[in-house]
């Protein structure tokens, strides 16, 4: 989930990554207890669950049940700790020597070394391996000959990956990155078995980690089985037996069987619910800040919605949206208006600062004369493409299309077009064959401006869906990434920021909070700052 450079400065706010938390999981057979298992809603995974494959959520919180690395960052805080490294040391914050702990093993016996860890980001970071997460190695010397920007790869292994023995190895990066090691518990950097390389059709069935849950079974399409690992060596062990974590092609069915006592666990409380939820849960319902942006990205890779002056209709659109009154009537205030492309979470300190202006500020008058302006909306009509798979999108991209009809006076000037499954919907919008703007949402990895800029509009970014580009947003980006100086790296950012404002690269909808409820067969249940749930803490009664 990163772009194509990372900020020198990245973690220096503790990484808080979807690997912060671990899952436990449910059973339909209704036992308590410290083996009991917890049930709960989820979605099938995008892609095969290898850790440098993964940059979606439902995929995220499998590695994160399944996987530990060389940090751990804590579900509450935030804060990067040792989980398999017992150190790192640097001199020069260019070359580090990290030593693993003694004691951990993968849930097949194999001891964990530093090869495991080696042999892994040399995976992920290859170019035929065809890794989501690849970038993420980039500051690593040698990425760039396994991994080039054009051409073949000149080397198998990066240049700056070096055994020293089973507990140690050492890397050198291609510049100064003083807290480099707090991104380490990313679940791209997660070490790897051999059964992987040796069979790894047979591991993608059924994958081996080191963490506190294995998978005891995967049906695709129907649910997950992770059980505790009571060899797992780890101070965070399971608090419960362990998770089923079930397919749910619509978060109201979810919502349902919470309700009816039939599943413990729904961390996407829909839309059409919201109004139910307090007189359904009480204190069982979590309604929690937490570092989400709802945009609209726009296909810029289609020549009909990348013509000059466009920005005009992309910021004629924005004033359309009555973000107020949706958030206010749909969702029922779990949303906030989104007056940047970043989160509040990470306050003023952090870059969060009304840089959309008026452009996110409803105006059916202005919004008429600037798509007019911007050339009108190609064909007369604009597809919101969005997953059908929960009830929540639904009712959001219909009052969005509502909302712009009304402003332009044409209600054939907005349509929604619902696409089958999330994983269905990610492969469109992957391969870039969106027909039109497209529902986008973004989770961060850390609290920190740069992960909710650079992944997502830097120019062949890892996660530039929409493959905007601007030289002057890369320039500013990588300016902001050369910074030492923290306060003066975050306005640089913003100046892109304002780049990416001119464009409307993207059109932000919404800040979006964590909801969850839970049913009163389990307890101390809490979502940490993604709104991902914490699973290992998770009790059954």
């Amino acid at each position: 989930m990163r772009g194509a450079t990372h900020a020198k400065w990245a973690a220096l706010a503790a990484a808080v990554a979807l690997t912060a938390t671990a899952c436990g999981g449910g059973d339909d057979g209704g036992g308590g207890g410290a083996d009991g298992v917890v049930s709960s809603s989820w979605g099938d995974p995008q892609n095969p669950l290898e850790p440098a494959n993964t940059n979606e959520v439902q995929g995220g919180k499998v590695l994160s049940m399944i996987f530990r690395g060389l940090k751990q960052y804590d579900p509450k805080t935030g804060a990067a700790t040792n989980m398999l490294a017992e150190k790192i040391d640097t001199t020069d914050s260019t070359n580090f020597t990290i030593t693993v702990k003694d004691g951990w093993t993968f849930s097949n016996g194999e001891a964990v070394t530093a090869n495991s860890f080696v042999d892994a980001w040399n995976y992920g970071a290859h170019l035929k391996n065809n890794q989501k997460n690849a970038s993420f190695f980039g500051q690593i010397e040698g990425y760039d000959q396994v991994h080039p920007e054009k051409g073949e790869p000149t080397a198998e292994t990066m240049s700056g990956l070096k055994v020293v023995d089973p507990k140690t190895f050492t890397v050198k990066l291609t510049q100064k990155f003083s807290t480099w090691p707090d991104t380490l518990g990313y679940a791209a950097f997660s070490p790897l078995p051999k059964a992987f390389y040796d069979d790894h059709a047979g591991w993608l069935d059924k994958p081996v980690g080191n963490g506190p849950y294995t998978v005891d079974s995967y049906a695709k399409g129907s649910q997950m089985e992770l059980r505790r690992w009571d060899g797992y060596p780890g101070g965070d062990k399971a608090q419960n037996g362990g998770v089923t974590l079930k397919v749910y092609t619509d978060n109201n069915t979810a919502y349902t069987d919470l309700t009816a006592g039939n599943l413990d666990l729904v961390d996407d409380v829909p839309a059409s619910q919201l109004k139910n939820v307090q007189a359904d849960l009480g204190d069982r319902y979590i309604n929690e800040p937490a570092g989400i942006i709802q945009t609209l990205g726009f296909p810029f890779y289609d020549p009909a919605w990348n013509k000059p002056g466009q920005e005009k209709l992309r910021q004629g659109l924005s004033r359309a949206i009555n973000r107020e009154q949706i958030t206010d009537t749909i969702f029922q205030k779990t949303r906030t208006p989104a007056v940047d492309w970043t989160s509040p979470v990470l306050g003023e300190d952090g870059g969060f600062k009304n840089i959309c202006g008026d452009f996110c500020t409803y105006d059916a008058a202005e919004a008429k004369k600037l798509v007019a302006e911007g050339g009108g909306i190609p064909g007369g009509t604009m597809r919101i493409s969005y997953n059908a798979d929960t009830g929540s999108h639904k009712e959001w991209v219909d009052a969005v299309c509502n909302s712009i009809n009304n402003a332009l006076g044409n209600n054939r000037a907005c349509v929604g077009n619902p696409i089958g499954t999330f994983a269905d919907y990610r492969s469109q919008v992957s391969t870039q064959k969106m027909p039109g703007p497209f529902r986008a949402g973004w989770q961060m990895d850390y609290p920190l401006i740069q992960n909710f800029l650079q992944p997502l509009y830097y120019t062949n970014a890892s996660s530039n869906d929409g493959k905007y580009t601007d030289p002057e947003f890369d320039k500013l980006v990588d300016q902001a990434n050369a910074e030492s100086d923290i306060g003066k790296a975050v306005e640089t950012f913003q100046q892109a920021e304002e780049v990416l404002r001119d464009d409307m690269g993207a059109i932000p909808l919404w800040y979006q909070n964590g909801s969850a409820g839970y049913s009163d067969r389990v307890s101390n249940v809490l979502l940490n700052p993604f709104s991902v749930p914490v699973y290992d803490q998770i009790k059954v009664n």
